[in-house]
C-alpha cells in the first residue's frame, strides 16, 4: 500500500481512483464496510483504491480542546486499512487553513486534482468542506459537473444499534470492552511504553508492566480486565500474546492519584521496560476496590489472574502464543 502525507503527495501520472474519506478512527465493522466497498468496486473498475484520512482529529481543529478519544493510533489505523486490500492512503494534515475550504473548492483541489476520482464512495451521513457545509447530495451534484459518480455504502448496524466511533468510546468509557470488540470486529487495542511505577506489584508477588500512553488514548474505565499483551512485530518478526490481567485505575489500597494501567503478564518472567507493547482487552472482570491491607488484595489479585485464565482459556506456563 502506497501512503501519502497531504494529498500535495499523490505522485505525478497518478490515474483515476475510487476514493472514500473519513477520520476512520477505530476502522470499525462500519468503516470496513465503507472502505471494502470502495476496494470492491476499485477492482471492477481497474483502478486503483485511496483512502483519504485526516490528521490531527478535525475537531481538535474546528474546536479546540475537543479531540476526542482515539481508539487507534495513526501507526495502527494504516495497518488496519492495509489489511483491507486498499492501494494508497492519504493522510491529510488538518490545518486552520484546509478546514476553511468550501465544499466545492474541497471536491475540485483535493478529489478531482490530485485523487482524479472516478467513484467517491461514502456513509449516508458524510459531511465536507468549510462549517460541515457539505452533504452527500452536494457531492452528487458537483460529481457531475467534475465527471465522478457518488455511491454510499450503508451504515452497519446489530440490535438497532448503528456501529460509529462514538459508540465505541462510549463502550470504553464504560469499561464494556465486549461491545467495543463486537462493534470493531477485533478487542479493543491500547498501546504504549512500558515504564518504571511504584514497583509494588513486584513486592507482593505481581510484577507489572506500567504502560504510559497517548494522551489522548481511550483508556477503559478502572477496573481489572483480562487481556491479551502484544509485544515484537517490528521487522517482521511475529509478534507474541502473553495472557495478562490488567489493572487500570489509582491504585486506592496504596492512596494512588495518578490513574494508570498496568499489566501482570501471567507466566512471564522477563523484562519488558522500554519496550512498546498493546493490550488487545477481552473482557472487564470487577471494579477497582479498596482493601484494608495487603493480604485480601493478594487474594483479590490471585482469583483475577485464576478468572483471566478461564476467560483466555489459558492454563499455567502456557508460554506466548506466537501470531
Amino acid at each position: 500500500m502506497q501512503r501519502w502525507r497531504g494529498y500535495e503527495g499523490v505522485p505525478g501520472g497518478w490515474g483515476r481512483s475510487v476514493v472514500t474519506i473519513g477520520v476512520f478512527d477505530g476502522v470499525h465493522r462500519g468503516h470496513q464496510a465503507i472502505i471494502g466497498h470502495a476496494v470492491k468496486r476499485a477492482h471492477d473498475l481497474g483502478l486503483q483504491s485511496v483512502v483519504m484520512t485526516f490528521d490531527p482529529h478535525p475537531a481538535e481543529v474546528v474546536r479546540p480542546g475537543s479531540h476526542p478519544a482515539v481508539l487507534t493510533e495513526p501507526v495502527r489505523k494504516a495497518e488496519l486499512v492495509e489489511q483491507l486490500g486498499v492501494d494508497a492512503l492519504c493522510v491529510v494534515p488538518f490545518t486552520p487553513a484546509f478546514s476553511q475550504l468550501t465544499p466545492e473548492a474541497f471536491v475540485h483541489d483535493v478529489l478531482v486534482d490530485a485523487l482524479h476520482a472516478a467513484v467517491v464512495v461514502v456513509g449516508d451521513n458524510f459531511r465536507f468542506g468549510h462549517r460541515a457545509a457539505g452533504d452527500v447530495h452536494l457531492l452528487e451534484t458537483l460529481g457531475r459537473s467534475f465527471g465522478f459518480t457518488v455511491e454510499e455504502a450503508p451504515l452497519v448496524s446489530a440490535d438497532g444499534v448503528v456501529y460509529s466511533s462514538t459508540y465505541i468510546r462510549s463502550c470504553v468509557d464504560a469499561g464494556d470492552v465486549r461491545a467495543a470488540a463486537a462493534a470493531l470486529g477485533r478487542p479493543h487495542r491500547l498501546a504504549g511504553v512500558v515504564v518504571r511505577g511504584d514497583r509494588r506489584g513486584r513486592e507482593i508477588g505481581f510484577p507489572t508492566a506500567n504502560l504510559m500512553c497517548h494522551r489522548y488514548a481511550a483508556v477503559p474505565a478502572d477496573g481489572v480486565y483480562a487481556a491479551w499483551l502484544i509485544r515484537g512485530g517490528d521487522g517482521g518478526d511475529q509478534p507474541a500474546r502473553l495472557p495478562a490481567a490488567v489493572s487500570i485505575g489509582t491504585n486506592p489500597t496504596f492512596s494512588g492519584r495518578e490513574r494508570r494501567v498496568e499489566a501482570f503478564a501471567l507466566d512471564f518472567s522477563g523484562d519488558l521496560y522500554g519496550e512498546r507493547v498493546s493490550l488487545d482487552f477481552v473482557a472487564r472482570l470487577r471494579e477497582q476496590r479498596t482493601y484494608d491491607s495487603i493480604e485480601p488484595l493478594i487474594t483479590q489479585i490471585t482469583e483475577d489472574v485464576d478468572q483471566t485464565r478461564a476467560v483466555l482459556h489459558v492454563g499455567p506456563d502456557v508460554g506466548p502464543d506466537v501470531g
